[in-house]
């Protein structure tokens, strides 16, 4: 095999890689055993016919895609390896010759990581975080706690804003049914406006055991062209609805989800609880405001491919999440009314983020000559092994060469992070007159007071409440 390369602008490259004509036809038999058990000729059975008079009777081209992709699977990885380069997209390929008794040349356009011009990146300046818990904050925490063991109860009732209902459904569009419109046992939650609008809202007012046709419209930028902007009906069958009973606070709901035994003593861990969580929102929010500041003042010329490369990822990682919970990411989109490139176009700005926060912390790293030693990855590959369950050394011989230089990466990232946040200048807080009396309402106010508005509470306070 040999690898030649040629940079293009943008930090692109291609590599033109050529195969031996003698592995061409290596392949070729490889693809004609792949396939031979589906080829039927007349006087033999299937299974027996010659390679040779197959490709008598239909040419030997019949072979070549199998082939070419064998071919490709095999010396790719190779010729990544013998390039030197560091290849950050999926390869472009383009086949330039393949023919039986010939070398099998091809092509393949990658991006390269691109240089980073780091711009400041000591003493970034950083907002002046606001870590203060009100009475407010605590009853609304309370209150999502409370919410959060709420007993599940199976309803006969009707159906409510909030309560989850399991449900049968197919899709019909002039009383056809439709590809991808049918799901069983599906839970739905009422009023989180995850289907398509108008879906949940019918539902509301039946009870278990109905029958319902909901009657919606799909959107006119559907991403199926033959449904969008049309009227359809889902049949739905209602064959379970789930609803809440929140508990009181009070000195039993204290002591049997707590270590403590009064309603005061369970309000000042809230408090308490709540000041650590703002203490790591604010952390990350400062950190995050760093690494924007940074990127903003840093030079770097990223290939569109790279980006490309990143949403594929970001997508795949969310059609896995949405697998785990029952539902195909056509599903999904089908129900939120969302194209796929629609989709691709809202993810591309997180996927960008991700980028280019990645480029600089190494370029920082780099430049502060930041490493992670190899006791800093086997003291994370311990903490990996704590969370699985599993015995550090068994996991240890788990992890290759490539993973361990992967972490060794991350965690190098990790530190110039640690870096950047060493060396940041906090601004002053700017508060108008208003916010500042608001405040003061907020922190006089009766811990058992409910509170007028219920602040949202963060995803890691509410695993940390969880946890606890």
């Amino acid at each position: 095999m040999n690898v030649q390369v040629e940079k293009l602008e943008n930090n692109m490259a291609k590599l033109t890689i050529t195969v031996d004509a003698a592995e061409v036809n290596k392949a070729i038999t490889k693809a004609y055993n792949k396939q031979k058990n589906s080829i039927s000729i007349p006087g033999f059975r299937k299974g027996k016919v010659p390679q040779a008079m197959v490709e008598k009777m239909y040419g030997a081209a019949i072979f070549y895609e199998d082939a070419a992709n064998i071919m490709m699977q095999e010396s790719y990885p190779q010729a990544y390896d013998e390039s030197g380069l560091d290849i950050v997209s999926a390869p472009t390929v383009d086949v330039v010759q393949l023919e039986k008794g010939k070398d099998f040349i091809y092509t393949a356009e990658v991006a390269l990581k691109p240089e980073v011009t780091l711009g400041k990146y000591k003493g970034v300046s950083v907002s002046k975080a606001d870590v203060k818990v009100t009475a407010a904050d605590v009853n609304a925490e309370i209150e999502n706690v409370l919410k959060r063991n709420a007993r599940k109860i199976e309803k006969t009732d009707a159906i409510v804003n909030g309560d989850v209902a399991t449900i049968d459904f197919e899709g019909f569009m002039d009383g056809v049914a439709f590809e991808g419109g049918k799901g069983e046992n599906y839970d739905l939650e009422i009023g989180s406006h995850s289907f398509i609008e108008g879906f949940e809202e019918a539902l509301v007012g039946h009870v278990a055991g109905e029958d319902v046709d909901v009657n919606v419209t799909f959107p006119e930028n559907y991403q199926a062209t033959d449904l969008a902007g049309k009227p359809a009906v889902f049949k739905c069958h209602i064959s379970k609805v789930t609803g809440s009973e929140v508990p009181k606070l009070d000195q039993e709901f204290v002591s049997d989800t707590s270590e403590f035994e009064t309603v005061e003593e369970y309000k000042a861990s809230v408090k308490e609880r709540l000041e650590t969580t703002k203490k790591n929102a604010a952390k990350d929010a400062q950190t995050e405001e760093a690494i924007a500041k940074i990127i903003e003042d840093s030079k770097m010329d990223i290939p569109e491919a790279m980006v490309e490369y990143q949403i594929d990822n970001m997508i795949n990682e969310f059609a896995n999440n949405m697998a785990q919970q029952g539902l195909q990411l056509e599903q999904y989109m089908q129900f939120t009314g969302m194209t796929m490139d629609g989709f691709r176009e809202q993810v591309r700005p997180d996927a960008m983020q991700r980028i280019q926060s990645s480029l600089v912390l190494e370029a920082i790293a780099k430049a502060e000559n930041i490493e992670a030693t190899d006791a800093d990855v086997d003291a994370e590959i311990e903490e990996m092994a704590k969370m699985y369950g599993m015995e550090a050394d068994q996991l240890k011989t788990l992890v290759g060469e490539g993973e361990r230089a992967s972490m060794k990466k991350e965690l190098a990232s990790k530190k110039a992070v640690d870096f950047i946040m060493e060396n940041v200048k906090e601004a002053a807080k700017k508060t108008t007159k208003k916010a500042a009396a608001a405040d003061a309402e907020a922190t006089e106010a009766p811990a058992e007071e409910k509170p007028k508005k219920t602040r949202k509470t963060t995803k890691k306070t509410e695993e940390k409440a969880d946890a606890e």
